[in-house]
C-alpha cells in the first residue's frame, strides 16, 4: 500500500487522546463494533459526527432480515440474496452473512434490542421485495432502527465506553510504514474536547455510513455526506463498486424541487400487502416480474420510472387505503404520521411515491474480516464494500450486515493486537503537516455537486450525461487545485467546507465507475446499454486516489473479489510463511 499523502486543509491537532481501537460512526456496525472491542479488553473511543443515535440506523423502517422463522434456512436466505445482486455478490461473504446473522441478531436481542412479537411470544416476521419468504424481524411497527440504535447506545453508555460526540473525521493518521495509528477530527462545539483534535490508536474502524447527501433527493441523514469513503481514498485505500446505488423505490414525494432527507415508505408497506398504481388506479408491476411489487428494489425503482415516462408523470402512487386505520396505526405508524405531516392520509388516499438516492451498495473494500487495503484500517456498514450486496442490497440486509462483520472485525481487532504485543509494534504517527495538501471547496459547493450528480448520475444514466457530469465535477475540482497552486488560496477550514470537499470526491469515484461500466445491472441503469453483459462486465470496478489527485480506475478479472494484497505479507509474516517475492 502506498499512501497518497493528501490531507484535508484543517488545523494541527490541538489536544489527543491514545486508545487501542477508534471506531468512528454510532450506527448498528459502529457500536456493535465497540461493543465487541469493549468485551475483549481493548481501550476503545467512538467518534460520531452528531450524537450517539443520529446516524442513518435509527432511520431503518422495514427491519432486518435473518433467517429466524419455520421452514427459513440460511441457504434460502443466500438465494434471495444473490438474485438481487444480479451476479456481482461475493457468495463466500454473503453465506457469512446469512450462517452468522440469525445467532447475531439474537445477541443483539440479549444486548436488549425489543423486536415485535406474536401472540406466541416468537419474533413476529413480515416480508420484503425480493425476499421468498417472511424473514425480516422489526420493532415498534416500523421504528425497527430507531429500537436497534436505542439498545446498543444505552449498552454502549452502561459500559462506559469512551465517546466523542459532534466530531467529524478528517484524515487517517499512519506511521512511517504506512500502517493505521488513528485519526484526526474536529469536535463541534462545547465539550470535553474542541477543535481539531486527534485519537492516537493501531485500529481504526470506519463505520460512517453513506453518501447519500451526493445527490438532492435522498432518504438519508444530512451527515451522510461520504466522509468514510473520502478518507479511505486520501489515506490509499481502495474503494469499489461505487456506481452501484440503490434508489429506494418508494420515496414520500414531495414536489420536483425537494431536496435533502426525504421520507421513506418503507418496503415492508409492500410487504404487507400494498399495490403500486399510476393516477388512473392500474396496476403496472404485474407481468414485469413474479413478485410484482416486491421484486427486488431496482426492478421497482425500473418500473416506476418507465410509467412515469409512458404517462409523462412526476411520481405513481402506492395504495393500501385497503389496510384500514387500525393496521396504518399499529403496524405502520412512524410512517402514517409522516404522510399526515405532509397533508397526506393513506387511510383514505393513495400516498404519492418517486425514487430517491438510498443506499450505496459499494464503498471501501475489504475482505471477510472488514479489512481494507491499508493496514489497520478496517470498514464496515454502507461505508464497507464486503461483496455482501453485488449490484443490488436486498432489503433489509443492511442491518444484518453491520451487525455481522462488526463482530468480525471486533474478533480480528482483538487478535492482531494480541500478535502485535508479542511484537512490541505500537504505530507512531508521522508529524502532522500545517500545509493545505488538499484544497477545500466552499460550502455552498455541495448543492453544485448534488445537482449535477442528480442530473448526470441519478436513475437513469447514459454516455451523454455521464459525461457532462464528469466535466463539472472536473471544473470544480482543476478551479480549487489551481487557485491553490496559484496564490495558495483554499475555503476556510470549516465542517460545511470538509463536507462540500468529501462531497466531491466520492462523486468523482461514482461518475468515473458509471461511465466504464457500460451496461445495465443492479441497480446501475444505462439507458444506452439496456442489457447486462456478463462477457465484458461480470467484474467489478475498483478506484483508488494517485498523489496528484487523479483517480486510478481498474476492472477485476472476475466477479470475485481480490484478496486485500497490502496486507498479506503481514499476515504471512506472522505465519512465517512470507517467500522473498511476496517480501519484496
Amino acid at each position: 500500500m502506498t499512501s497518497t499523502g493528501i490531507r484535508l486543509h484543517a488545523p494541527a491537532p490541538g489536544w489527543s487522546v491514545a486508545a487501542d481501537v477508534v471506531v468512528v460512526g454510532s450506527g448498528v456496525a459502529g457500536l456493535t463494533a465497540a461493543l465487541r472491542c469493549e468485551a475483549a479488553g481493548l481501550r476503545t473511543v467512538v467518534v460520531t459526527k452528531a450524537r450517539l443515535d443520529d446516524g442513518s440506523t435509527r432511520w431503518a423502517q422495514g427491519g432486518i432480515a435473518a433467517a429466524l422463522g419455520e421452514g427459513d434456512t440460511p441457504e434460502q436466505h443466500l438465494d434471495d440474496t444473490l438474485v438481487a445482486g444480479a451476479g456481482l455478490c461475493d457468495e463466500e461473504a454473503v453465506r457469512i452473512l446469512v450462517t452468522e446473522g440469525p445467532d447475531a441478531v439474537r445477541r443483539l436481542i440479549s444486548t436488549g434490542a425489543r423486536f415485535d412479537t406474536d401472540g406466541a411470544g416468537g419474533i413476529e416476521l413480515t416480508r420484503e421485495g425480493g425476499h421468498h419468504r417472511r424473514r425480516i424481524a422489526h420493532a415498534g411497527g416500523d421504528a425497527t432502527g430507531a429500537e436497534i440504535s436505542r439498545a446498543l447506545v444505552e449498552a454502549v453508555r452502561a459500559r462506559g465506553v469512551r465517546t466523542v460526540e459532534n466530531a467529524l473525521v478528517l484524515d487517517l493518521l499512519t506511521d512511517a510504514d504506512g500502517r493505521t495509528a488513528g485519526v484526526t477530527l474536529h469536535v463541534m462545539g462545547e465539550g470535553q474536547h474542541d477543535g481539531v483534535g486527534a485519537v492516537h490508536a493501531p485500529a481504526v474502524v470506519l463505520a460512517t455510513g453513506g453518501m447519500g447527501q451526493v445527490y438532492s433527493a435522498t432518504t438519508n441523514p444530512a451527515v451522510s455526506t461520504g466522509d468514510g469513503v473520502a478518507l479511505a481514498l486520501r489515506a490509499g485505500a481502495e474503494v469499489s463498486d461505487l456506481e452501484f446505488v440503490q434508489f429506494h423505490p418508494t420515496v414520500l414525494f414531495l414536489g420536483p424541487d425537494a431536496e435533502g432527507q426525504q421520507p421513506l415508505v418503507s418496503e415492508a408497506v409492500r410487504g404487507e400487502g400494498a399495490h403500486l398504481v399510476d393516477a388512473d388506479g392500474v396496476r403496472f408491476m404485474q407481468g414485469q416480474h413474479e413478485l410484482a411489487e416486491l421484486a427486488p428494489r431496482d426492478i421497482v425503482a425500473k418500473g416506476i420510472m418507465r410509467r412515469m415516462r409512458q404517462q409523462d408523470a412526476e411520481h405513481m402512487f402506492l395504495d393500501a387505503r385497503h389496510f384500514g386505520a387500525e393496521m396504518w396505526e399499529h403496524r405502520f405508524p412512524t410512517i402514517l404520521a409522516a404522510c399526515r405531516a405532509h397533508g397526506i392520509d393513506p387511510v383514505t388516499e393513495p400516498i404519492p411515491v418517486a425514487p430517491a438516492a438510498h443506499y450505496a451498495s459499494g464503498g471501501v473494500r475489504t475482505d471477510a474480516h472488514g479489512r481494507t487495503t491499508v493496514p489497520g484500517l478496517y470498514a464496515c456498514g454502507e461505508v464497507a464494500c464486503t461483496g455482501v450486496h453485488g449490484a443490488n442490497r436486498l432489503a433489509s440486509n443492511s442491518l444484518l450486515e453491520g451487525l455481522v462483520y462488526a463482530e468480525r472485525i471486533a474478533a480480528d481487532i482483538a487478535a492482531a493486537r494480541t500478535r502485535d504485543a508479542l511484537h512490541a509494534r505500537v504505530p507512531q504517527p508521522v508529524p502532522y503537516s500545517g500545509r493545505p495538501a488538499h484544497p477545500l471547496l466552499d460550502a455552498e459547493a455541495r448543492f453544485t455537486v448534488q445537482r449535477i450528480m442528480t442530473r448526470g448520475a441519478g436513475v437513469l444514466r447514459s454516455a451523454a450525461s455521464l459525461a457532462e457530469a464528469a466535466d463539472r465535477l472536473e471544473r470544480l475540482h482543476s478551479d480549487a487545485r489551481d487557485a491553490l497552486a496559484e496564490n495558495g488560496k483554499t475555503a476556510e477550514p470549516g465542517v460545511g467546507t470538509w463536507e462540500a470537499t468529501n462531497l466531491l470526491c466520492v462523486a468523482r469515484v461514482l461518475v468515473a465507475a458509471a461511465r466504464l461500466r457500460e451496461e445495465t445491472r443492479g441497480c446501475h441503469w444505462r439507458e444506452d446499454h439496456a442489457e447486462r453483459d456478463d462477457t465484458a462486465w461480470r467484474r467489478h470496478i475498483v478506484v483508488r486516489l494517485n498523489p496528484d489527485r487523479t483517480l486510478a480506475v481498474r476492472t477485476t478479472d472476475t466477479a470475485d473479489f481480490p484478496p486485500t494484497l497490502p496486507q498479506a505479507p503481514d499476515r504471512a509474516r506472522a505465519a512465517g510463511t512470507l517467500t522473498p517475492q511476496q517480501e519484496q
